[in-house]
């Protein structure tokens, strides 16, 4: 969930520092710092934003051609400037920076005191460096071999970055659970949670996996297991384009990402939709297909917003390929001690690829026998390592918080699954796989079309910025949607707001329901239409304040709600790529309103690797 940046070479580290740390912002932060080595080993932090940490060092001489940064998520210790990143060792001879947890700390603190540690924050980071610094103290050894047999002795997940003012030509690195990558430049080198702050100098990477340390040196990079045994890193391109992790001239970066969604929609079928073959492909599937058509059942397991789109899946393939599905909280999933068998698929879903209660449930049911199919955005990250098949989904980099984007392009990889599983089945003739391919490729331009009802949906936003509650109502395809629309309501705006399945508003929440309650009801002309228009009635009776969204052309809601958006029609299965999308600029146009940060929302993080 932190920010880790770092450089060696011949350029000036503190500039490219600070830009890679501006550019990892999206993760979500409360504090920022730097460590540069010059001679001597200058640690400066600051509690708040990287802007508030430049200011802090703009008086500083900050010449080096080594350095890390840092921007901090609080786990142990609240956000101040002392537990900001990095922290010295007791003899301010090491630093460290460190994204992750480390378990066992409260132990490790106890026992470096005895042995005349002094600690200033209350981080387990501060017990990591002074872990380092004892080992090496103790052990008489360098500091490649103090960090490896440090290594041994943490419980927990890490990506750490030291640097040490009695190497001064040196930088180590390594990683467990948390994300690192490295950039190959020149005679130089990158390194940080991901490619973001890379790709304007190299697109040449290695992503470090698990257990792996790298050691930079003197213009050399070599890797080693825990073990220390020399590894052989595999160095690949990014196809990354800096224009697409830049605002190009959107206020926010959410903004520029639901304006996107057309190409990226098109982007993650491109490949995979030959219409004119009237066929459908993908890889990760071909490899596996007697396992999915001979699948007794699937598993999908997700976080937040992905889990939406599991939820989305579940109705996909139970409908078009007649497979059970169960749909699970990863983090639910991991402790409950679930039946899974060497039949079962489990589908993993998450934008970053590094989602630590996801990546846990894939080690479980790894551990039962079951096949692993992996849905994320990033080439390279650890979810795309530890499945044994999957897909990408192409959105390209998504900076704001409240995923938009992610979701959209997740629907549309799982919706090209559950075809080509519902036809390898025979479950999907060949008559409705066609008519639903020819539909699927119309989605673009019919999200292009939504995204004109913008003006429209500002003006609705104006009326309702100042309310404390709203109620977000779908039935069948469209609960998940209205589910993901209260998530991002209350992401970006804060506004307490819950997503039901429309039925279940008469056994509960229809007492919420008086004339200062917004409900939302997505009612799309579908098999559920008739029931959800009576449920309409029930909120207009109860004076409930009703905004929907309707088919384009719908005659019978627009008589009953105070203000409907009309989305263009499509088919029942994928008008939850149409339908999400003015909920997206709802939440988006409210937020802003209230004058929210809407990119970088209070207390979240883009990734969300510490459970």
């Amino acid at each position: 969930m932190c920010g880790i940046v770092a450089y060696i070479g011949h350029r000036e580290a503190c500039p490219i520092i600070i830009k890679g740390l501006r550019r990892l912002e999206y993760r979500g932060y409360d504090s920022a710092g730097v460590a540069l080595l010059n001679g001597q080993l200058s640690v400066y932090k600051k509690k708040g934003k990287v802007a508030d940490l430049e200011a802090y060092i703009a008086e500083v001489d900050t010449h080096a051609h080594i350095g890390m940064g840092h921007t901090r998520w609080a786990t142990h210790g609240e956000p101040n400037d002392v537990n900001a990143h990095p922290h010295y060792s007791t003899s301010e001879r090491i630093a460290i920076i460190h994204n992750g947890i480390i378990e066992n700390y409260a132990a490790l603190k106890q026992h470096l005191q005895q042995q005349g540690h002094v600690f200033h924050s209350d981080t387990d980071t501060e017990v990591f460096v002074n872990l380092i610094e004892e080992i090496q103290k103790q052990n008489n050894c360098s500091l490649e071999e103090a960090v490896r047999l440090a290594l041994h002795e943490v419980v927990g997940a890490y990506a750490i970055v030291v640097l040490s003012k009695d190497n001064p030509n040196q930088l180590i690195a390594a990683r467990k659970g948390s994300p690192l990558v490295i950039g190959v430049g020149e005679n130089e080198f990158f390194l940080a949670s991901d490619a973001t702050p890379i790709i304007e100098y190299t697109n040449e990477v290695i992503y470090v996996n698990d257990y792996e340390l790298a050691v930079i040196k003197d213009g050399q990079l070599e890797i080693r297991s825990k073990e220390d045994v020399k590894q052989t890193p595999y160095i690949q391109t990014l196809e990354l384009e800096l224009d697409r992790i830049e605002k190009g001239g959107y206020e926010h970066f959410m903004l520029k990402e639901i304006f996107e969604q057309p190409r990226s929609i098109l982007d993650s079928m491109r490949g995979r939709l030959e219409l004119e073959a009237g066929h459908l492909n993908m890889g990760g599937v071909r490899a596996y297909e007697r396992k999915f058509v001979n699948a007794d059942r699937i598993i999908i397991v997700a976080c937040g917003t992905s889990w939406h789109a599991g939820l989305v899946a579940e109705y996909l393939l139970e409908d078009l390929a007649r497979i059970p599905v169960e749909v699970e909280y990863a983090s639910e999933f991991r402790y409950r001690n679930p039946i899974i068998t060497e039949r079962d698929i489990v589908i993993a879903i998450s934008q970053s690829g590094e989602t630590a209660d996801t990546l846990a449930a894939i080690e479980l049911a790894k551990s039962k026998g079951a096949t692993i199919f992996g849905i994320c955005n990033v080439v390279g990250s650890s979810i795309a390592r530890a499945t044994d098949a999957g897909a990408y989904t192409h959105a390209g980099p998504e900076i704001g918080v409240a995923s938009t984007k992610a979701f959209t392009a997740q629907v549309t990889v799982l919706t090209l699954l559950a075809m080509i599983v519902g036809h390898k089945r025979g479950t999907l003739s060949d008559t409705k796989l066609r008519e639903l391919m020819m539909e699927l490729n119309t989605i673009p331009a019919k999200v292009e079309k939504a995204l004109q009802l913008d003006t429209e949906i500002k003006q609705i936003s104006e009326i309702f910025k100042d309310v404390s509650n709203f109620l977000y109502l779908g039935r069948g395809y469209n609960f998940p949607v209205a589910l993901e629309g209260a998530l991002k309501l209350k992401e970006i705006s804060y506004i307490h707001a819950e997503g039901y399945p429309a039925a279940e508003m008469k056994h509960g929440p229809i007492a919420l329901i008086d004339e200062n309650m917004p409900v939302v009801v997505i009612a799309t002309k579908d098999s559920s239409y008739e029931k959800v228009v009576s449920n309409i009635q029930e909120v207009k009776a109860r004076k409930g304040r009703i905004i929907a969204v309707v088919t384009e052309g719908d005659t019978v809601i627009p008589e009953m709600a105070e203000f409907t958006i009309e989305v263009p029609a499509t088919s029942e299965v994928l008008m939850p790529l149409v339908s999400v999308v003015p909920l997206q600029l709802l939440s988006y146009h409210i937020a802003v309103l209230r004058g929210c940060n809407v990119d970088q929302p209070r207390n979240l993080a883009k990734s969300v690797t510490v459970e």
